[in-house]
């Protein structure tokens, strides 16, 4: 019973890491997006 618990436990985490890995790498791509906005914004007044 304590390895099957342990089982859950652990595929539980993994699983609440990988949502959270997914959304950082969100965060990190609409962050690069707005870099490049903002520097083809410069580049067109230039």
């Amino acid at each position: 019973m304590k390895v099957y618990s342990l089982a859950i436990l652990m595929a539980s985490l993994l699983m609440a890491g990988c949502n959270t890995i997914k959304g950082m790498g969100q965060d990190v791509e609409s962050g690069g997006e707005e870099i490049q906005d903002a520097s083809d914004h410069v580049k067109d007044k230039m």
